[in-house]
């Protein structure tokens, strides 16, 4: 093997092409040149492979006597270029064309760096043939890393989408439209996305083709462009959809859905719910201080450790979920009409609190139904201390 004359100063030039960001921003842009796909990618991404694998080249020449052949050098960043876009769903082909392009590009800065280094003409020919070794080298180590990441293409992708759906659902910086693509992740029609929300945080509580999902922060999240069917939820599973929004609507709405599932998960319900469903309960969670305040007003007289008194207020709970209905009331409690009139009628003897007569108007029922909902919030006698 022809040993190349001066090998620290070839490898200066290169440390020096490694560290110029206009020569960097020359080899990225020869790369993106050659493929839309790798246009489409984040610039810098493109940048941070390049640079280090500039870099690597400069230990390869002075190490290039002592180490023997050029496979046993450091080609990480070409392993690790290649498996970044079989992640991202780049075909090889247009890897290869990004990577080619770049390497020639390189190959041409360098010798004119060299020659201007003082490097002489007779030794500017086994510059070339290393630095297209080396190349080599790095073209079968891209392929090498691609190949890699393909057999581990499930979990690599799983990771992927759950780090996007983070950046998006958790106000962190909002991904490219083609990169959600890439991942699978689409929009309906209007370029919008329903997110949501669900527990257990498992992946088999959804199972639907369209929602990409990933846990984060604790429950299972997903987006999706349009919502689930109720028959693509588990049977023991809370899903909680938000309607359909642009990307910078979206972290508020998840973390109204998040919100919505632990209250839901409180109340021991399973199924599919839009989150406007919780509506009330959402808003009325965010004041416990009010809440607290007209339960004193209302049910002042009741104490929360009395199990029939309990009883009461959960009957009078039911006849207001239930249009003050007393047959309804009745079958939701599996007991007689008459029970839920005796009841209310305690009620309104501890209380001195009307609930069953008379006109009741929108607020006044709001107003009861959150004293009751915040009462029966206190432990009862199965849970006190």
């Amino acid at each position: 093997m022809t040993v190349v004359h001066g090998p620290e100063q070839i490898a200066a030039v290169l440390r020096g092409m490694a560290d110029d960001p206009e020569v960097c921003g020359e080899l990225v842009e020869a790369a993106r040149s050659q493929s839309p796909e790798l246009s489409r990618l984040a610039e810098e991404a493109t940048r941070s492979h390049v640079t280090a694998m500039i870099r690597a080249a400069g230990p390869w020449f002075t190490a290039l006597e002592r180490r023997g052949a050029v496979e046993e050098q450091d080609f990480t960043a070409a392993l690790l270029l290649g498996a970044d876009r079989a992640v991202q769903g780049v075909a090889m082909t247009s890897v290869l064309r990004g990577v080619q392009a770049a390497l020639a590009r390189a190959a041409e800065i360098a010798v004119d760096r060299c020659r201007g280094a003082g490097v002489p003409d007779r030794v500017l020919l086994s510059v070339v043939l290393r630095l297209q070794e080396y190349g080599n080298a790095v073209e079968r180590h891209v392929v090498h890393g691609y190949r890699a990441a393909e057999h581990e293409a499930p979990r690599a992708m799983g990771a992927l989408r759950t780090r996007l759906l983070r950046r998006i659902l958790l106000g962190e910086v909002t991904p490219h439209a083609q990169e959600l693509a890439q991942a699978g992740i689409r929009a309906d029609s209007a370029g919008r996305y329903h997110c949501l929300a669900a527990v257990p945080a498992r992946r088999r509580s959804l199972r639907s083709a369209h929602v990409v999902t990933g846990t984060v922060d604790g429950h299972l999240a997903g987006l999706c462009p349009r919502p689930p069917g109720a028959d693509e939820i588990a049977p023991d599973a809370l899903v909680v959809v938000a309607p359909a929004a642009a990307l910078s609507e979206l972290p508020a709405l998840y973390r109204l859905c998040v919100r919505a599932v632990e209250l839901g998960r409180e109340q021991g319900l399973r199924g599919l719910y839009d989150v406007t469903d919780f509506a009330a309960r959402l808003a009325l969670a965010e004041q416990p201080l009010l809440g607290s305040l007209l339960s004193s007003r209302f049910l002042g007289e009741l104490d929360p450790a009395n199990e029939f008194h309990r009883q009461l207020a959960l009957t009078a709970l039911a006849f207001l979920d239930n249009g003050r209905r007393l047959d309804q009331t009745a079958a939701a409690l599996f007991t007689h009409p008459n029970t839920v009139r005796y009841r209310l009628g305690r009620l309104r003897q501890i209380t001195s609190a009307p609930l069953a007569e008379g006109a009741l108007g929108p607020m006044d029922g709001l107003h009861w139904w959150w004293a009751l909902t915040s009462w029966l919030d206190f432990p009862g006698p199965a849970t006190r201390d």
